[in-house]
């Protein structure tokens, strides 16, 4: 049966946050097509990955039967989350916009499931898996915008996601989230509701599209 691996990184909770709230209706909408399906949720924010440390980075580069039992241990704690990529058949990664960049617990995610030889390289071992990346953020940064400059998520997450770890990625990008927060955005509440409802829309039916693509 089809396995779904379903990240969360925003420090927010349940539907004050918008990547999870639309990472949550992509899940909802998988799991319909998906009945007998496997959902395995990593919420980064509540149960933290460690950040690399030289044990675990030089490991991967160390003999099995060479690495101190530090260097196995962490290395090991690596392993499960690579296997966990490799194992699915699809991703929906929420990944809100923090100081213009993505979550720290999200980048310590991607420095453990990086390996060369194995996940980066010329075959990476999750090459071609589909993953839909949920890039919500407070304003707005598309081109032509005044903060277009300032877009390190979708940009950062091409180069990793996509020509890195060679998954077919795709981006729903909810924007104008901080519009019913910060009066200043007043006016831009109606373009946020807009953006608000294309994010929705967009996670149902590319969930539903994943679910045909994958039966065929």
């Amino acid at each position: 049966m089809a396995t779904l691996l379903h990240i969360d990184s925003s420090v927010l909770p349940g539907e004050a946050s918008s990547s999870r709230s639309v990472a949550g209706a992509f899940r909802r909408a998988w799991e319909e097509q998906h009945p007998q399906g496997t959902v395995l949720h990593r919420d980064l924010a509540a149960d933290p990955v460690p950040h690399i440390t030289a044990a675990a980075w030089s490991a991967g580069y160390t003999a099995p039967s060479e690495r101190t039992p530090e260097q196995s241990a962490a290395f090991a704690a690596r392993v499960r989350l690579i296997e966990e990529l490799e194992q699915a058949d699809a991703v929906v990664i929420g990944a809100p916009m923090h100081n213009f960049s993505i979550p720290s617990t999200l980048k310590a995610w991607l420095d453990a499931v990086l390996l060369p030889g194995r996940t980066t390289g010329e075959s990476p071992s999750a090459q071609g898996t589909p993953v839909v990346v949920v890039a919500s953020r407070g304003g707005s940064y598309a081109p032509g915008t005044p903060r277009e400059g300032f877009e390190f998520v979708q940009n950062y997450l091409e180069a990793v996601l996509g020509r890195t770890l060679g998954l077919d990625l795709d981006f729903i990008v909810p924007e104008l989230t901080m519009a019913t927060r910060n009066p200043a955005m007043n006016e831009l509440i109606p373009l946020y509701e807009a953006s608000r409802a294309c994010a929705f829309e967009a996670a149902t039916a590319k969930a539903k599209a994943l679910a045909e693509r994958l039966a065929a």
